[in-house]
C-alpha cells in the first residue's frame, strides 16, 4: 500500500475508488473549516495535516494551482495559529484569543477586484507550465482559469482569516460552489463532495461568526 498514491485504492463507494490519499485529505479538510466555523483555534494544526496530503493529490491530477496553493495554505496555517493565539490587548476577547471582526466595504471590493485580476494572471501562466517545464508537469493544467479562481480567490480570503474577518465566509462561499462543480468535473468525486459540506459550513460559519460579533456589543451593554 503507497498511502500517498492516489491510485493506491483505501475501498469504493457507489462504485467509486477511494484513495487513502483523498480520503484522509478529505477528512481533515473537512475537521479543519468546521472548527473554522466555529472560530476555534484548532483548526490550524488541522489545515497543516490537511494541505500537506492535498498537495500530493492535487499533483496527481495535473490541478496545479491547487497544488501550489497548498505551499502557501501550509506557512498560513502556522501565521494564523500564531494570530489568534497572540492579539493585542484590545483585540482580544473572553478567551484571549483574536475577535471577529467586518472590514470597511470599499476594502472589500478593493480585495474582490485584486481577486478577478490575478485570476486572470495566473490562469495565463498555469496553461503554460506544460509547455515551460515539460519534465515537471508533463500533462497541461486541468482548467487553468476556473483552478486558478479558486487559487486567488483562497489566498485572499485566508488573508482575511488570518484577520479574523467576517468577510471571508463569504469569498468562501463562492470559492466551495465554483470548486464543488469542478472536482466534480475532473472525477475527483470525493473532493467535490467535500467542498459541496464546506459550503454549507462556510454558510453557517458566516451566521455564527456574525452572531459572536453581535454578542460583543451586548457583553458591553450588559456590563
Amino acid at each position: 500500500m503507497d498511502f500517498f498514491n492516489s491510485h493506491s485504492i483505501f475501498f469504493k463507494v457507489l462504485g467509486y475508488p477511494m484513495s487513502y490519499l483523498e480520503f484522509f485529505a478529505v477528512l481533515t479538510g473537512i475537521l479543519s473549516v468546521i472548527l473554522s466555523a466555529r472560530a476555534s483555534i484548532w483548526s490550524w494544526p488541522a489545515g497543516i495535516v490537511n494541505v500537506f496530503l492535498s498537495a500530493f493529490f492535487y499533483y496527481q491530477i495535473q490541478l496545479y494551482p491547487d497544488m501550489f496553493l497548498m505551499v502557501f495554505f501550509f506557512i498560513t496555517n502556522i501565521i494564523g495559529w500564531w494570530r489568534w493565539a497572540n492579539p493585542k490587548p484590545q483585540e482580544a476577547d473572553q478567551r484571549k484569543q483574536l475577535k471577529v471582526s467586518f472590514m470597511p466595504p470599499k476594502q472589500f471590493l478593493i480585495w474582490l477586484a485584486v481577486g478577478v485580476a490575478g485570476t486572470l494572471l495566473v490562469g495565463t501562466l498555469a496553461s503554460q507550465l506544460h509547455n515551460w517545464f515539460p519534465l515537471l508537469f508533463n500533462l497541461p493544467s486541468a482548467y487553468p482559469f476556473v483552478d486558478s479562481f479558486i487559487l486567488v480567490m483562497s489566498v485572499i480570503t485566508t488573508l482575511l482569516m488570518i484577520e479574523k474577518r467576517i468577510e471571508c465566509w463569504i469569498i468562501w462561499l463562492l470559492i466551495d460552489v465554483v470548486a464543488t462543480y469542478l472536482y466534480f468535473l475532473k472525477g475527483a468525486k470525493f473532493f467535490g463532495v467535500e467542498y459541496f459540506i464546506f459550503t454549507i459550513i462556510a454558510a453557517f460559519a458566516l451566521w455564527n461568526w456574525i452572531r459572536e460579533y453581535r454578542s460583543y456589543n451586548k457583553s458591553v451593554s450588559d456590563f
